[in-house]
């Protein structure tokens, strides 16, 4: 019936919603250390404050939850309808090539910038699609709140607090992952490891080595300090790893006799979906294991984490936990941070786990298999996978919504990826990406394409209207 009308409207308002995009993206909302008001760092509560002053711009009422949350209510009437968003965002490198990451800029019909796809563009799709509603004068019979946080990328810390104050909405989505739609989330077994020993300062020896900075990516670079080995003898070990595995190796030598530095570069991914990026951390692993090292407690841990986590090795195999099952895929593993020294070493992984995975058949194992190599994690515990079944009125009423505007058939999807909905007993992950776009998702050079923005806030306003109106 108001079809035509939202259509219209939004299309109308394309540039008005690219400045806003633009007005987050500028923001650099990675987190940082806490500050008085600010609790994950001064971008994201300056991403909270943008937000806020949009909603309240276009007439929404406006809530801050202790600069964590902000959210944004179309009316005081009974809530049927939560949409949660993020306005964190991942780390970036000096690598971006068509504009830097807090500068967005549009080419070819594509904005880029950190944030576009992840999760600010679907964001602002969002607060259109609301809008749209709003200004058309459009009668709603319940209400939708748009729900915006800011430490998605960093545990969802904001998500538990505020729902330690408001109650789950009758019906969520989350536009923070793919169309048609995703009603299964693996589970996802997430941990962090240590060690201490004594360095018996034989040479040759690994020095340090240190990659990664979050859990939920794969680490793209690496760097490796190595003492007494013979230069040619290094670079015919990395040579060899990068022709077996692809990643880049650059040998840099020191002032000091024989200490080189072993700079790896690979493909960052998200670690859901390890097997798309090329692990820095692993292959210089594997680099190291080529090495005529001594003997030591050190290189020992680094050894047993290269057997655990081979290269090639994204499901598990090594560990004795691969698994697979129809409706959620396979089990996923990504060995994504590492600090080492002579003496101490720290790190984390990350897995996603499908349905029939279980604390006793994945955590133990694991757990057994980290204690033989005199590695010890801090507990065992795992995040069971979410399922909201596929044949219910939601998911098929948003799917209703998805092919009216695509114009093809919808089913739901299984994701490895953990979103806003992953503990919510009615939450989906309902768009924006569609398989036949890379985004650079947590890469380099992330974008968004202007026409599916469009298009992700017509399809939002039409699900809107059919859950709420």
């Amino acid at each position: 019936m108001y079809r035509e009308k939202i259509d219209a409207y939004i299309d109308s308002k394309q540039d008005e919603m690219i400045a806003d995009l633009m007005t987050l993206v500028k923001i650099d909302s990675q987190r940082t250390q806490p500050k008085e008001g600010m609790p994950y760092g001064e971008g994201p509560a300056k991403a909270i404050a943008a937000a806020e002053e949009l909603l309240e711009k276009y007439g929404f009422a406006v809530k801050n939850y202790d600069n964590r949350v902000v959210t944004g209510d179309f009316s005081d009437q009974e809530k049927a309808l939560d949409i949660l968003a993020h306005l964190d965002v991942v780390p970036v490198t000096k690598d971006w090539t068509v504009t830097q990451p807090f500068e967005p800029k549009i080419v070819d019909g594509r904005i880029y910038g950190r944030g576009t796809a992840d999760d600010k563009g679907p964001a602002i799709a969002v607060l259109y699609a609301m809008r749209a509603i709003k200004e058309l004068g459009i009668p709603m019979k319940k209400n939708v709140r748009i729900v915006l946080g800011s430490d998605e990328e960093c545990g969802s810390s904001d998500l538990a607090y505020y729902y330690g104050i408001e109650e789950e909405a009758p019906y969520t989505f989350t536009p923070d992952a793919d169309f048609p739609l995703i009603n299964i989330e693996k589970g996802r077994f997430s941990k962090g490891f240590s060690a201490q020993y004594e360095d018996n300062g034989v040479l040759p020896k690994v020095v340090s080595l240190k990659s990664g900075s979050k859990v939920n990516v794969v680490p793209q670079t690496a760097e490796a300090v190595v003492a007494g080995l013979e230069k040619e003898v290094l670079e015919e070990a990395a040579a060899r790893t990068e022709a077996s595995t692809g990643v880049k190796f650059v040998i840099e030598e020191a002032s000091e006799e024989k200490v080189f530095t072993i700079h790896t570069r690979g493909q960052a991914a998200h670690a859901s979906t390890p097997q798309e990026g090329k692990n820095a951390l692993t292959a210089t692993l594997q680099l190291l294991s080529e090495l005529p090292m001594a003997a030591s407690e050190g290189y020992s841990r680094l050894m047993g984490l290269h057997q655990m986590f081979p290269y090639s090795d994204t499901e598990g195999e090594a560990l004795g936990i691969k698994r697979s099952e129809p409706q959620s895929g396979a089990l996923t593993t990504c060995f994504s941070v590492l600090n080492y020294s002579s003496e101490k070493v720290s790190g984390e992984f990350d897995m996603r786990l499908p349905i029939g995975c279980t604390k006793e058949n994945t955590a133990k194992p694991v757990e057994a298999a980290f204690a033989a190599h005199k590695l010890e994690m801090a507990d065992v515990n795992i995040s069971e996978p979410h399922c909201v079944p596929g044949d219910s009125w939601f998911v098929k009423t948003l799917l209703g919504s998805y092919e009216r505007y695509f114009g093809t058939k919808g089913e739901p999807l299984s994701t490895g990826g953990g979103t806003y909905v992953h503990h919510l007993k009615r939450g989906v992950a309902f768009g924006c990406m569609t398989p036949d776009v890379d985004n650079h998702m947590h890469g380099d050079d992330e974008f968004m394409v202007i026409e599916r923005l469009l298009t992700s806030a017509k399809i939002f306003a039409d699900a809107i209207l059919k859950i709420c109106g």
